[in-house]
């Protein structure tokens, strides 16, 4: 899990599969999974939640290169997050 963005409205955090962890796990049958990343943005504005996982992840995967290449505004981070956070359905629990 990696914090990519952090500002007053937003959380962007990178989610990465850990096959590692499936190899401490010995005495359990291996089942094939498909080890996808995946991205969580909350809104703290609204205390909501969206997981980007599969096609989702992939385009947003590419938003964040194009940000790399073309350093952009914070206004123009938040205004693409903005987007995403419409999504957000699912309110943050703390556990």
């Amino acid at each position: 899990m990696h914090m990519l963005y952090d500002s007053e409205s937003f959380v962007v955090v990178h989610m990465l599969p850990r096959p590692e962890e499936e190899d401490a796990q010995a005495d359990a049958k291996p089942v094939p999974q498909l080890l996808r990343h995946g991205f969580e943005i909350v809104d703290k504005r609204s205390g909501k939640e969206v997981y980007l996982d599969g096609s989702w992840a992939e385009l947003f995967q590419q938003q964040i290169v194009a940000w790399q290449r073309n350093t952009p505004s914070q206004e123009e981070v938040e205004a693409t997050l903005e987007g995403y956070a419409g999504l957000a359905q699912n309110p943050v629990v703390l556990h």
